[in-house]
């Protein structure tokens, strides 16, 4: 077994070789050194993702579990793509995105259509997933990205600075009330949000991303789409993204002055007449 810098897959797929272990058998992690011969470390890095194993060693790892050899052979086929420099997967696959999300120290992202999803209220986050997903699937979305925001009220969470590009603020979803509470949700958390005025032109910028930088691990880069979600470990892409975020750094505004302009969307939103069932396009 050759050690790799781990990504955030190999993360995702350690961790879930550690959840088959936990509930397929009583076995801990000495233990199940002892039952395939390997010295402990050998299954620590594996579930930590630490470490590229061989066919063999996942294959050993699994029929030890009680696995058979579809099931083997479907995470095998995963597995090969475990320390890729660049990932892509579909986004309906949110594991390895909340994985990468709990483990960061510092998040900084920026966003031009819509408020980062860590920021997002359940009414907006619903009324934007209802756009482009499946009726059945929305409220599962919807209750993902809720619980993903629970990193933000930890005792030590992560540093996250969220670029919002004005023209996200300008879009509205539902009703007049729902936009309010949206705006509201930013106001409150402007100590972590940095407003980019809607005179920056949008084509200097490029399009959004999230930079995660851990503590023991290599920075990754990521992006989606409403097909695929993209996540880069390569040296270039983690370069482009910190030019991006250091010439937003230049252009945003700054704590207070964000709140300000938060603060003249909600009270142009209670100025305006409006019919309270009524959404806003």
């Amino acid at each position: 077994m050759t050690a790799f810098y781990s990504t955030a897959y190999s993360r995702d797929l350690g961790d879930e070789l550690r959840l088959i272990r936990e509930a397929s058998t009583s076995l801990h992690g000495r233990a199940m050194a002892a039952r395939l011969g390997w010295d402990p470390s050998k299954v620590s890095n594996l579930e930590h993702g630490k470490a590229h194993a061989s066919e063999i060693d996942i294959v050993q790892f699994l029929s030890t579990c009680g696995k058979d050899i579809d099931f083997i052979e479907a995470f095998r086929q995963r597995y090969r793509h475990a320390f890729d420099p660049y990932f892509a997967q579909m986004p309906e696959n949110l594991r390895t995105l909340a994985m990468t999300e709990s483990l960061a120290t510092k998040i900084t992202s920026y966003d031009l259509i819509t408020p980062p999803g860590l920021l997002q209220t359940k009414k907006y986050a619903r009324e934007l997933l209802t756009e482009g997903e499946a009726p059945e699937d929305v409220e599962r979305f919807v209750e993902a990205r809720a619980e993903r925001q629970t990193i933000l009220r930890r005792i030590t969470p992560p540093q996250c600075v969220f670029y919002v590009h004005e023209i996200a603020l300008q879009a509205q979803l539902g009703s007049a009330q729902d936009m309010e509470d949206q705006y509201l949700r930013l106001m409150f958390n402007t100590h972590m949000l940095r407003l980019v005025p809607a005179d920056v032109m949008i084509s200097k910028l490029g399009p959004g991303c999230v930079l995660y930088e851990f503590e023991k691990a290599a920075p990754i880069v990521y992006s989606e789409t409403n097909s695929v979600q993209v996540f880069a470990q390569d040296t270039a892409a983690v370069k482009r993204s910190r030019r991006l975020f250091e010439r937003l750094s230049a252009v945003a505004l700054d704590e207070q002055q964000s709140k300000s302009k938060l603060m003249e969307y909600v009270s142009a939103l209670r100025e305006e007449p409006h019919d309270s069932g009524t959404d806003l396009a």
